[in-house]
């Protein structure tokens, strides 16, 4: 689970060894201080020997410089390597996001994946800048003042380790409480962000139906969930500090009572047993010791903070995509010919019910196919095959003749243009847009494909034309507006296979035509695949395939259809009826 991230570091791993190699030094000069102030009273200021003490003071400012030095260069690199390891971590799991086959994606939701790249990132990121700091400093600092108390007085120092267990006792029974704890909460922020993602994306329909107060409702209900749950945690990890306060004391009163007497029983003689300034060292040990066990204690509760994040980041990053290019790739694809072998399709292999049963589909390359079918006859799932979105279950399926399974992804997904049920627009211009179908494209190219799809005239009525600025959504054109872009980026990839998914379903019936014809007409080697609910918009493409419940029912021409399929008698004689021509 930790691999993944540790790769992360790259270019930053100096940064991460330097930080802790700088805090080791910064550790050191503040054990060293104390060692040199007791000198400084024992032998200079009680004896009065002025040499002693500008030694020993010009010592300590030295001590104090170098532990400054070294401690501003720690946080530095620190700030650099966690900054740089967030950084590469974002862009990894992007990276890895954009690799993902549709079945992968199905697997996190959305909202999820916005967290993971966001929140559970930024934990992380604290973590780690913690640990290459804290995490050092504490065990170094335990160690070096327990060494240098004992040197002092082995006496003494044994009182630390009687009270330590107290903490680490504490520290033990807390961990997994709150580890629980965190974990529930993480689940709940995701939930969070679920919704509010449905609710900004679909407000539209929230204020059309006044469901306002409703959202809030349910938003109000899982943030006060989220309140309830961090205070919970946050209240057992408050208990740390009363437990090191009672532990400081406790070691303070006890070093006092054992250390005056002997003090007294030596006559403050360091050669026969403990001085004052000794005493005095102690008593400084003594709050770095149990302050390094308390900012160790908050090193772990920041661990187990981050457990969660580094296991759902690792979950991320370490998905395989279920779609890959194969080795030997083919790197053409030599026609716009589809074939449907026996081909059946589930959308998980645990799934019982199969989307497509046993589909055999001859399209010859440069036809024009229409594909009817009601609400669930899984039309767009079998045109979601063909650009390998997902492989299919049993069965071949081939493009150009070869198997999709045998292209290089790239290659076959260019080759196929999909203009999808669900239009999506980008932010920028509609130029910019535009550009996704060839980021080479001239403005010639550009008018050209935009007049094929319709689109032109309704561009240049805007005050910018082809520069006006689309928000983000497309929220400020209209639905057919939409649909036509679409289709106009679709056509700048120039595809074998233009694939439209009931795509003219908000344009006008006159429009549609125009779309066709101009299809027809400019782009005749190309194989077209519409999907469309108006038979107006098939009528004349050389094959009509009849979608039912995931089978093929019947395959034809308009005129072989009213003859063949009760299906398609069905649906035309409710279209004429209702006018839809």
């Amino acid at each position: 689970m930790l691999k993944p991230l540790l790769r992360c570091i790259r270019e930053y791993k100096w940064p991460a060894l330097l930080s802790p190699l700088c805090m080791i030094g910064e550790v050191t000069m503040e054990v060293v201080i104390p060692l040199v102030m007791a000198d400084l009273y024992d032998y200079g200021v009680k004896l009065q020997d002025m040499n002693v003490i500008a030694t020993r003071s010009l010592l300590l400012v030295l001590c104090a410089l170098a532990s400054l030095t070294f401690g501003v260069a720690s946080a530095i690199f620190a700030s650099r390597a966690g900054t740089g390891f967030a950084k590469n971590l974002r862009h990894d799991m992007f990276y890895r996001v954009q690799k993902f086959g549709f079945s992968n994606i199905d697997k996190f939701s959305s909202a999820s994946i916005v967290t993971r790249l966001t929140s559970d990132v930024a934990q992380l990121q604290m973590a780690f800048q913690m640990s290459i700091r804290m995490a050092i400093r504490c065990p170094v600092m335990l160690i070096l003042a327990l060494i240098s108390a004992w040197q002092l007085s082995p006496k003494l120092a044994s009182i630390y380790l009687m009270v330590m267990p107290i903490l680490i006792v504490a520290l033990v029974s807390l961990v997994p409480i709150v580890f629980k704890i965190f974990d529930r909460s993480f689940k709940m922020l995701d939930k969070m962000n679920n919704i509010v993602q449905e609710n900004v994306h679909g407000i539209r329909v929230v204020k059309s139906f006044v469901r306002e107060d409703r959202e809030t409702e349910k938003f109000t209900g899982i943030s006060g969930d989220l309140e309830k749950n961090f205070s919970k945690a946050e209240k057992i990890l408050a208990l740390n500090n009363p437990i090191m306060m009672f532990c400081v004391y406790l070691c303070l009163l006890t070093i006092s009572w054992f250390g005056a007497q002997m003090i007294i029983a030596s006559g403050n003689n360091p050669l026969e047993g403990l001085t004052t300034g000794q005493l005095s060292s102690m008593f400084t040990y003594t709050t770095q010791i149990l302050g390094g066990l308390m900012m160790l204690s908050m090193v772990f509760v920041m661990m187990i903070m981050s457990r969660t994040s580094l296991r759902r980041c690792s979950e991320l990053l370490t998905e395989e995509p279920d779609l890959t290019s194969p080795e030997n790739a083919v790197t053409e694809v030599p026609d716009g010919s589809v074939d449907f072998q026996n081909v059946s399709f589930r959308y998980s292999a645990t799934a019982q019910h199969r989307a497509l049963k046993e589909v055999s589909l001859h399209i010859p390359s440069g036809a024009t196919v229409g594909i009817l079918g009601g609400t669930g006859s899984s039309k767009s799932t079998l045109v979601q095959l063909i650009p390998r979105l997902y492989d299919v279950s049993e069965g071949v399926l081939k493009v150009g003749g070869i198997d999709v399974r045998n292209y290089d992804l790239t290659v076959l997904r260019d080759s196929v243009a999909m203009v999808l049920q669900k239009n999506e627009l980008f932010s920028g211009t509609i130029k910019e847009n535009l550009r996704w179908g060839d980021p080479n494209a001239t403005d010639e190219e550009l008018i050209h494909a935009c007049r094929l799809a319709c689109a032109h005239d309704f561009i240049v009525s805007f005050p910018d034309g082809y520069d006006t600025y689309i928000e983000q959504g497309g929220t400020n054109v209209s639905g057919g507006q939409k649909q036509r872009l679409c289709i106009a980026r679709a056509l700048l990839k120039k595809p074998k296979i233009l694939i439209l998914d009931d795509s003219t379903s908000a344009v006008d019936t006159k429009t549609d035509a125009s779309i066709r014809q101009a299809f027809l007409e400019e782009i005749p080697g190309t194989t077209k695949i519409i999907i469309a609910q108006r038979i107006a918009s098939v009528q004349d493409a050389d094959m009509i395939v009849i979608m039912d419940g995931g089978i093929i029912s019947a395959v034809g021409t308009h005129e072989e259809l009213m003859k063949t399929s009760a299906i398609y008698q069905e649906v035309f004689a409710s279209q004429q009826k209702g006018g839809l021509q």
